[in-house]
Parts: C-alpha cells; sequence; structure tokens
C-alpha cells in the first residue's frame, strides 16, 4: 500500500492539520515526523507556499522531496507585496536589487532550464518584467539587456564552452 502524497505547505510552518494530517491519517507514517521533517526542510522558505511530496511505504518509512516555490512567489517575498502591477510595462510595484536577483536566480537554477547563474538571471528578470518590478531602479528589460551585454559578468557565473 506504499502511495505518494503531494502538497503545497508554507515553508518551515507545516502542521499535522491541513493539508498534511487528512492526507498522511490513513497511512503508517508518523505524521508528526514528517511535519518536523518537512519544516526542517523548508524553514529557508519562511511562510512561502513550497510544493513537497511525500513518499511512504508500508513499514512507515518516509521520503520527503521538497520543490522551490515558484519565481513570482520568490521575488515577491523577497520584496514584500502581494500582487504585481496590472500595467507591468508602466506601473512598477516595486525594486529588486541585482543581489537579491541573483539569490533568487541561485535557489531557482535547479528548476530552471539555465545552464549557469547568469542565465537563470535573465530568467528571474523576465518574471521580474511580467510583475512590474524593477532591477535596481531600471526597467528589467534593460537589466536584461546589459547582462547579455557582459556589464555583470563579474558578479554572475556562466558556464564554460
Amino acid at each position: 500500500m506504499a502511495g505518494t502524497i503531494e502538497v503545497l505547505v508554507a515553508g518551515g510552518q507545516a502542521t499535522p492539520g491541513q493539508p498534511l494530517g487528512p492526507e498522511l491519517g490513513p497511512t503508517p507514517v508518523d505524521v508528526q515526523a514528517v511535519v518536523s521533517d518537512i519544516n526542517n526542510q523548508t524553514e529557508a522558505f519562511d511562510g512561502t507556499e513550497v510544493p513537497v511530496t511525500v513518499s511512504y511505504e508500508d513499514d512507515g518509512s518516509f521520503e520527503i522531496d521538497v520543490g522551490v516555490p515558484p519565481t513570482a512567489a520568490l521575488i515577491k517575498d523577497e520584496l514584500d507585496f502581494e500582487t504585481g502591477s496590472g500595467r507591468p510595462q508602466s506601473e512598477f510595484v516595486a525594486d529588486i536589487s541585482v543581489e537579491q536577483l541573483k539569490q533568487i536566480a541561485e535557489q531557482k537554477q535547479s528548476d530552471l532550464l539555465a545552464y549557469d547563474t547568469k542565465s537563470a538571471a535573465k530568467e528571474i528578470a523576465g518574471t521580474c518584467v511580467s510583475l512590474g518590478v524593477t532591477v535596481d531602479g531600471e526597467n528589467a528589460r534593460t537589466f536584461k539587456q546589459r547582462l547579455d551585454d557582459g556589464e555583470y559578468d563579474d558578479r554572475f557565473e556562466t558556464a564554460s564552452a
């Protein structure tokens, strides 16, 4: 009767209640042990919704696979705003520093199609464009162009040929 459960939990804030309790209750696993393990593995995402997969066996053993939150959620959490701009080309809701953008790129890199941090940063900047977030006070498209032009090569690693 082994199985898998997929849930979204707030990083570091899982509880034996919803959504884990009802899903894990009928299984042979120790719910509190699962909750504790999830909280330990997701504490870096403090409060941000994180996808979690719990795989369990009939003997009560379990494995937890923690995914990475969506890029937009990471940006919103980092900059502390709720929703993106309704007019992202002309109305901006927040500004992200290059260092903050780099940090998010490093967190998301394993989840992206990017080969290196520089390429991941371009993808993150693309999400900033969609949300109406500027990068160091400028349109995120300008940042992407500067990144392409090599202006930030000293800050972002690139894949070697």
